[in-house]
């Protein structure tokens, strides 16, 4: 099956901004990582490279969140599921030769301030990692309250630790903040049985 010019350009940007953030990210790295012509980009984002790191954002940032069952499901005791989840995140970040794995999360702390539009869409992406988050934890059994606590505090282990991983080249951070993790779903667990 053939994808759209649209939707290759939208994947060749997410993967550009992955690997070196929205600023470095030119239009023509865009449209040859895409196979494309310059004035489709024009063409299908008239607005230009904020209209469509928006629109690659949003689509990889739906990708992305569907990775927690992926990860997670395999487990029946989240004790298990998320040490295991940062397990294979550790793995993939090594293996990728230490690119991010989230060109939400890279975008989102270079532009925060620079790029309100960019600002509003990042926000509202990881708005929605929190929502679908929680209702995952809760059908895994947790109270909303401590559901959106861990989704809170997994995205915000796994985002520090990529950083921190990119920049040693080391999968280490990964490890402890899944070990980190563990010691805070097993708070959770406990609460929630007690």
């Amino acid at each position: 099956m053939s994808t759209s010019t649209r939707d290759r350009l939208a994947t060749a940007t997410a993967e550009l901004m992955r690997r070196q953030g929205y600023s470095a990210t030119t239009v023509k790295q865009i449209t040859v990582a895409a196979h494309a012509p310059m004035g489709s980009l024009y063409h299908h984002f008239p607005e230009g490279k904020p209209q469509l790191a928006a629109q690659a954002l949003r689509v990889s940032g739906a990708a992305y969140i569907q990775l927690l069952p992926l990860l997670m499901d395999p487990y029946d005791d989240l004790r298990e599921a998320v040490p295991a989840a940062f397990a294979a995140a550790a793995e993939q970040i090594e293996t990728s030769g230490w690119i991010n794995m989230c060109p939400v999360g890279t975008v989102a702390g270079e532009i925060a301030d620079s790029e309100p539009g960019l600002r509003e869409v990042t926000a509202g992406i990881i708005g929605s990692w929190v929502e679908v988050g929680s209702d995952y934890f809760v059908r895994r059994g947790l109270s909303p309250v401590d559901a959106r606590d861990l989704i809170f505090a997994i995205l915000s282990a796994l985002e520090g630790a990529f950083v921190l991983c990119r920049v040693l080249r080391s999968a280490e951070p990964l490890h402890a903040a899944g070990r980190a993790m563990a010691t805070r779903v097993e708070a959770v667990v406990a609460a929630s049985r007690g």
